[in-house]
């Protein structure tokens, strides 16, 4: 068999299995969150947190929960880093600075995973287990429910209010994250993947050195890595190490976990607002950039140039040899369009173009399918865009989903697309004029360039992936990143969260013979263009200095 295709044999395995989950486990997910009892454990956590699940909360009040929630998990984290020289289980590693630590904190809570660490290196089991992978549960959660408060948003009329903030997360994770990561485990134990307290052991000399390995609760906290898109690796070589992803098998199943919950809520949507139509049109919308990106990816890779990369059959620099460039394609693709930031491997050594798409998957600003609610809450905010736009050229009030999309909601829209650009192009700027963060950079010309430009849209998109040559571990990156990625992540909460509140104040709008049908292809369509001109206008220059140039040129 071919690598080719054996890496589309993959693709139709991965979409087989993505198709058989999407109506079951999104149907469960409407219930988890349209339910009105509440689970024993579920009663106990909202009463150590002093909480009422049953107070219905407008958008500011939902919005203080997200962001006093949010804090508190910095701190502790930041704390549990700054302490782990004095905690048991710390296999000897000392404290983290102080910069790091803020950097690592910052980056779990916001669900984006950004490491400029080795984990292997510098965490013990504690911060790992009851730090790290706490964060990748609750973060998960807390993206799921804002873009459930949204959905509810377009459900419910004449009311401001979006529902309970405490027991929307607090569902996500009882209900959703922790059956689904317990169930992952379990298979990834039983393909290999380790799950132990063992401390360090010296496994070998190499080239006049010891090689020194240590273990850890490694199946459990892939599992959840990669089901709440979280992203962050135990080891440094991430979903590349034979301890996180040993076998093709383990390899394919972690591209399932990281896609099947942000496919699965578009079916969650069309259930929540009465109209599952609804939510194929959005599902349509993201299977179609997804797809288009795996397809363009896996043509840069195999049709290369150059008589050694065509003897080899395939851009192998970077990849493991245990998945092949066909699944290396599929993960890349999988997990920049996830802001999963996972890898199984290094997207510094893709062709020039093939780390383009990379980039221009997260530019896109994880929609598609997107992040574990964050994708969802972010297509929808784009489908409002293509709803105003259509309007404008048709002369009608533009309207989704029964509401007007009126001065206040195009808004909200438009400061939440414009935040992350905004980010990610002042902090590049800002990183390549100054003298000192240049030093970072582990190659010159475009290929420095896309260096410095990934790690910030990385960062500020959620993602957590990065070029690998730069080196991030420097008081400049771990604050500005810091920076990025809890701005990145809050920011546009702010404006989903106020546009579900004016979306649910509204009246509902009857549908009338000129009402833009939004479940049918022509929408569809509609929208995946709205979503390539808006990227395309806004990151075009920066992309055409590094990838393109360096595509261009190889």
């Amino acid at each position: 068999m071919g690598p080719v295709l054996a890496g589309v044999l993959q693709l139709l395995a991965l979409m087989a299995a993505l198709a058989l989950a999407h109506v079951p486990l999104g149907d469960y997910m409407s219930r988890v969150y349209s339910s009105g009892r509440h689970w024993r454990v579920e009663k106990w956590i909202y009463r150590g947190i002093g909480a009422d699940p049953d107070t219905e909360m407008r958008w500011p009040a939902y919005l203080r929960g997200v962001l006093a929630f949010s804090v508190a998990g910095v701190l502790f984290l930041y704390l549990l880093q700054r302490l782990q020289g004095v905690l048991p289980l710390s296999l000897g590693f000392q404290s983290i600075d102080p910069d790091q630590a803020f950097n690592t904190a910052v980056s779990f809570v916001t669900n984006t995973n950004w490491q400029s660490y080795a984990g292997e290196q510098s965490m013990g089991h504690v911060v790992q287990t009851a730090g790290l992978a706490v964060q990748n549960f609750v973060s998960a959660a807390v993206g799921m429910a804002v873009a459930v408060a949204l959905v509810r948003g377009f459900a419910r009329s004449r009311t401001g209010e979006l529902g309970n903030f405490w027991a929307d997360m607090v569902r996500g994770v009882t209900r959703i994250l922790l059956p689904g990561a317990f169930l992952a485990a379990i298979v990834l134990v039983a393909c290999g993947v380790i799950q132990n307290f063992s401390g360090i052991h010296e496994v070998g000399q190499f080239m006049g050195g010891s090689q020194q390995w240590n273990g850890g609760a490694v199946a459990s906290q892939e599992a959840v890595k990669e089901l709440g898109t979280n992203g962050g690796g135990y080891f440094n070589a991430n979903s590349a190490h034979p301890f996180e992803n040993p076998t093709p098998f383990t390899n394919l199943f972690e591209i399932f976990l990281l896609l099947v919950i942000p496919f699965s809520l578009t079916r969650t949507f069309g259930v929540m607002v009465g109209s599952v139509k609804q939510g194929y049109a959005i599902l349509a919308t993201m299977v179609t950039i997804w797809a288009g990106f795996v397809a363009l990816m896996m043509w840069t890779e195999f049709a290369h140039h150059g008589p050694a990369l065509q003897l080899a059959g395939g851009a192998y620099e970077g990849k493991e040899v245990r998945f092949g460039v066909g699944a290396s394609s599929i993960f890349a693709v999988s997990t920049t369009l996830t802001s999963t930031g996972a890898v199984d491997s290094f997207h510094s050594s893709f062709t020039g173009l093939g780390g383009g798409i990379t980039l221009l998957g997260m530019m896109l600003g994880e929609i598609a399918p997107g992040g574990v609610g964050s994708g969802l809450y972010g297509m929808l905010v784009m489908a409002v865009i293509a709803v105003f736009i259509a309007g404008l050229m048709v002369g009608r009030t533009p309207e989704y989903l029964g509401k007007k999309i009126g001065t206040r909601e195009i808004k909200l829209a438009a400061c939440y697309i414009l935040v992350t650009p905004a980010l990610v192009l002042v902090l590049t700027a800002c990183a390549m004029a100054l003298p000192t963060p240049a030093h970072s950079m582990a190659d010159t010309g475009a290929h420095g360039f896309s260096e410095i430009l990934y790690a910030y849209t990385s960062a500020a998109n959620n993602n957590g992936s990065a070029f690998a040559g730069l080196n991030a571990d420097t008081q400049w990156f771990n604050t500005t990143l810091g920076l990025a990625m809890a701005l990145g992540r809050f920011l546009p909460m702010v404006f989903v969260l106020a546009l579900a509140g004016s979306l649910a104040g509204q009246r509902p709008v009857p549908v009338t013979a000129g009402t833009l049908r939004t479940e049918k292809p022509l929408f569809t369509g509609l929208l995946v263009g709205v979503i390539l001109v808006i990227t395309g206008l806004t990151y075009f220059p920066a992309l055409a200095l590094g990838p393109l140039a360096e595509g261009l040129a190889a």
